[in-house]
């Protein structure tokens, strides 16, 4: 392998590199304001929605593009289409319970599968980077050697130069690997608190919905106690 393909090898590698780089923290950039929004949100429409003074009150309310708002959207539009719904096919089999927690369950799965997009991405780059620094290093030390080898020197300061130069991508990658794995690590635990919330709201969703009788009244009755009383 001549000197011009080995030298071609080691800057795709770490042309490669950089675009992993630019991915990663594209993806940490976008995913940390989309984790953000969507805590703000949820904890928005939670404060909202335990104030309610009933559960028509809170059916009644505005629900924001959040993970909670959504699934509250999901439970609320399960109820009202059982009660809309005279269709006895088997889609509409179910009890009132149980449509009300397949839904409420499709929708925490929904949920989840939102907040997971592009994590597969940061654990890939995470796991390859400085393999793919590894392999650019390998043929940089071969460029190095066919290097020292013309110069008919073996010299350190002859070898020291050109083998530095072809460990610079081994670092490049182990570099780009670091915040992919700690982005992954962070988001992955943020994805499991967060779906730990949902299946907590949804466990007393299903329990304010069965005291209403699993149906979503018509009118709000404002002279109710707040929903956090009616669980206590």
């Amino acid at each position: 392998m001549n000197g011009l393909s080995t030298q071609l090898i080691v800057q795709g590698a770490l042309w490669l590199l950089g675009i992993f780089s630019v991915i990663t923290w594209t993806l940490i950039v976008v995913k940390g304001l989309q984790a953000v929004r969507a805590s703000a949100g949820s904890r928005h429409y939670g404060g909202a929605f335990w104030a309610a003074r009933s559960f028509a009150t809170a059916a009644a309310l505005k629900r924001p593009d959040s993970p909670l708002g959504r699934l509250a959207a999901a439970g609320f539009d399960a109820l009202a289409d059982a009660d809309e719904s005279g269709a006895e096919d088997l889609e509409h089999s179910w009890s009132r319970h149980d449509l009300l927690e397949r839904h409420l369950r499709q929708q925490i799965q929904s949920e989840r599968r939102r907040a997971e997009a592009g994590l597969a991405v940061l654990a890939s780059i995470g796991s390859t980077a400085p393999f793919v620094g590894l392999f650019g290093t390998v043929f940089g030390i071969i460029h190095a050697l066919n290097a020292i080898s013309h110069a008919e020197s073996a010299s350190i300061a002859v070898v020291a130069g050109p083998i530095g130069e072809a460990l610079v991508a081994t670092g490049i990658g182990i570099a780009v690997a670091v915040p992919a794995v700690l982005g992954y690590n962070f988001f992955v635990r943020r994805v499991k608190g967060a779906a730990a919330d949902l299946d907590a709201f949804a466990t007393d969703f299903v329990t304010l919905a069965q005291k209403a009788g699993f149906r979503v009244p018509r009118a709000p009755d404002t002279a109710a106690q707040p929903l956090r009383e009616v669980l206590a």
